[in-house]
């Protein structure tokens, strides 16, 4: 019986488990800022129309992370309301020229829809307080070609009519270049958001941005070489507004772009979510806030 058994071995040997694979190293902060971007990206809150339409110079240079963006529709104080017409017609023929790259936005779904097609979304305005001409009718006339943004720089009573008017059309009150006294009567007027295209924080005190920050503005910051420099400015909107705030004006540096003002910002602690609404999502959640106030509002009367 023993010489049976040594026939045969005892047990069967289990095979060999390979070992886990190593995990791949983390991401550096690069690395992050480009695949966040890639995935969200930006809208920039003031664009300036190229000097000439030179078909050999179109689409204009922009940052390759740009996914929409506000067409400045500023003119001289004497070119008036006939000047802002003229630019608009301009924007109007630079989107037609570049079908394959702009696409006029209206609303903030056209928005959304402009990006996930490929294209960049081209919104009209802000358009200059003076080419107003104090009058609340040219304000409805420009909402009807388009205009979504007015910025205003002072205020008196027509400026209290006009943002009231404003909130019940649906544009945005843009408050760049404003003095921070004029800040405070806006935002006490305004019940949508405000944006300020080219903003400057550092030029508002404290409690200013803490108004700012309650009435949900988005305050969209020039992005300049000096990411470092740029995060500062940022941090204290951060600090003082709430990341809910923060915005991208444009950059100085369209080559460089938006990638290491965001790697900056992610060494500094700023989280992916925070990141996202300095692209875009805050700029889109005060524009959308600014579109349903007016879609509540159109039982009201116009102003006279």
């Amino acid at each position: 019986m023993a010489e049976l058994l040594d026939d045969h071995p005892p047990t069967t040997t289990l095979p060999t488990v390979p070992a886990a694979p190593e995990p791949p190293p983390p991401l550096d902060e690069t690395a992050r800022a480009r695949a966040l971007l890639a995935a969200q990206p930006v809208t920039e809150g003031h664009t300036e129309l190229p000097g000439s339409l030179d078909p050999e110079d179109l689409p204009p240079v922009r940052a390759a992370e740009a996914g929409a963006q506000l067409w400045s529709l500023h003119v001289e104080t004497d070119e008036g309301v006939i000047g802002t017409l003229r630019r608009i017609d301009s924007v109007r023929a630079l989107v037609a020229a570049c079908p394959e790259d702009l696409r006029l936005a209206y609303t903030t779904s056209e928005l959304a829809h402009a990006r996930n097609c490929g294209r960049v979304a081209a919104l009209l305005g802000p358009v200059g307080w003076t080419a107003l001409g104090g009058s609340a009718a040219t304000l409805r006339a420009y909402h009807a070609l388009g205009v979504r943004a007015v910025n205003l720089t002072r205020f008196d009573r027509f400026a209290r009519d006009a943002v009231r008017e404003m909130n019940r059309i649906g544009l945005a009150v843009d408050l760049s270049g404003a003095d921070p006294d004029t800040v405070r009567r806006a935002l006490a007027v305004t019940r949508a958001p405000a944006l300020l295209t080219r903003a400057d924080p550092e030029a508002l005190p404290d409690d200013v941005l803490g108004l700012l920050g309650e009435n949900g503005a988005v305050l969209m910051v020039t992005v300049t070489d000096d990411p470092a420099a740029v995060a500062d400015v940022l941090d204290r909107v951060r600090a003082q507004a709430g990341p809910h705030c923060a915005g991208v004006s444009h950059t100085t540096a369209p080559d460089a772009g938006y990638v290491p003002l965001f790697a900056e910002l992610l060494r500094r602690g700023w989280t992916a979510q925070e990141l996202v609404g300095l692209a875009h999502a805050n700029a889109t959640r005060a524009l959308r806030e600014t579109e349903f106030l007016s879609r509540t509002n159109r039982i009201r009367p116009a102003a006279a």
